[in-house]
């Protein structure tokens, strides 16, 4: 989307236009879905109806929107923030929830794209809720580290350090299940008599 468009429509829904913020719910509905699968662990029924309350309070606090950031950024601020207000009412609190979600079985495909899709969604899962959210805000959404900060609503510093830990943990799960499958293969040595 031009970022002209971002601009005149977000102009024009700021000063109460529905169909500009129709505009804008398309051009962001699908990253904002995306993203909130990813936080409630492949739920697709849940991410949509979490989506569906961020984009009602978007528009309700349309009017406080200053600009200090990307709308984009923004919306992914209330969708976080919806997200965690699911989990705290759900169960009291974002750790139990990550317990919750570590039990979950993700589905995959039979392609070898949904199996390291599924790989990296179970790894995901083996992350704090935190980590997993400062991964998902750098490198799936593409946001910077000081974009992430705002989103997550936590200083600079803390977000670096969630992503160091975080691709630590990933990396040695996802070698530790690499390793596991390559010994699980019968041996490809010719068998001798």
């Amino acid at each position: 989307m031009a970022t002209t468009d971002e601009a005149r429509w977000l102009t024009r829904a700021c000063q109460g236009d529905r169909h500009a913020f129709a505009e804008l719910v398309r051009a962001h509905q699908g990253p904002v879905r995306a993203l909130l699968r990813r936080l409630t662990g492949g739920q697709w029924a849940l991410a949509d109806d979490l989506a569906q309350e961020t984009f009602l309070r978007a528009w309700q606090s349309l009017p406080r929107f200053r600009s200090e950031a990307r709308f984009g950024t923004w919306l992914y601020r209330i969708a976080y923030n919806t997200y965690l207000m699911h989990v705290r009412r759900a169960n009291g609190t974002v750790e139990a929830d990550a317990a919750k979600e570590e039990n979950q079985v993700t589905s995959s495909t039979s392609s070898m794209d949904g199996v390291a899709q599924g790989e990296v969604q179970r790894a995901l899962l083996i992350l704090s809720p935190a980590e997993r959210a400062s991964i998902l805000q750098c490198y799936y959404l593409g946001l910077s580290h000081a974009e992430a900060a705002t989103v997550l609503n936590c200083p600079l510093g803390t977000v670096k350090s969630h992503l160091h830990r975080a691709l630590g943990k990933l990396r040695d799960h996802l070698n530790d299940s690499a390793n596991k499958r390559a010994s699980d293969e019968p041996s490809k040595q010719p068998l001798r008599a």
